[in-house]
């Protein structure tokens, strides 16, 4: 009998100066069969820098956000499994790939979420970080749901796959990175552009689950990661 096979997805809007990091970790990685970034409409050439370090690439018509990128990319795979991967992380490794494929590989969880070094420190001290955007999860768990992405906001996605590991009730595994970081949006884009761009995550988050809908996630995924 064949194991799970996974196919990476990265994400990507104008990430050119860091996606060859996290390339570096991915591609040629052993338990990886594709890793495939989604250029969401760049201007600074990351659709190229894609190419150069032996990715796939599949380029979005112009920006549309990360749930509408997703959604592109996800319509393309045909492995049982999804590694997501953000394409700003500092620090990334094969070894931290390898840890948090692990126990979806081996049976021990349905699902898999990575809690970074530079989380909030309020993530990090209640030990789960719900909109982490590096996870593990079946195909199956999405594949007959992808026309729902088209009603999502542009930072929906993470909040959207939690409401379905929370009503299937599947066992979550929180998997610690330690040495990985993501930058601040207000590193990558100036300060006041950070600030916006923050707040209309938060935005999209609250638009997608409700103004009180972190909080039962996080109470929910924090009890399934204990099952």
């Amino acid at each position: 009998m064949t194991g799970p096979r996974f196919t990476c997805l990265i994400p990507a809007f104008n990430e050119a100066a860091r996606l060859p990091g996290v390339l570096r970790a991915v591609v040629g990685h052993r338990r990886l069969d594709r890793v495939l970034v989604v250029d969401d409409g760049s201007t600074d050439g990351t659709g190229d820098v894609a190419l150069r370090h032996g990715a796939e690439l599949l380029r979005a018509p112009d920006n549309r956000g990360k749930t509408q990128a997703l959604r592109l990319g996800l319509q393309t795979v045909r492995t049982s499994h999804v590694v997501l991967v953000d394409a700003d992380l500092q620090g990334l490794t094969a070894e931290a790939v390898d840890a948090l494929i692990a126990p979806v590989a081996d049976g021990t969880a349905y699902a898999s979420v990575s809690l970074r070094g530079n989380a909030p420190w309020v993530w990090r001290r209640i030990g789960i970080d719900y909109i982490s955007g590096e996870r593990v999860f079946p195909m199956a768990l999405i594949a007959d749901r992808l026309a729902a992405l088209d009603q999502l906001r542009r930072f929906g996605f993470e909040v959207f796959l939690n409401r379905l590991l929370i009503a299937g009730g599947h066992r979550v595994a929180i998997v610690g990175w330690p040495g990985v970081a993501s930058p601040a949006k207000a590193v990558k884009r100036g300060l006041w552009r950070g600030i916006y761009a923050d707040a209309a995550m938060l935005w999209d988050i609250a638009g997608t689950i409700g103004p009180m809908g972190a909080v039962g996630q996080i109470r929910e995924l924090t009890r399934l990661a204990k099952r």
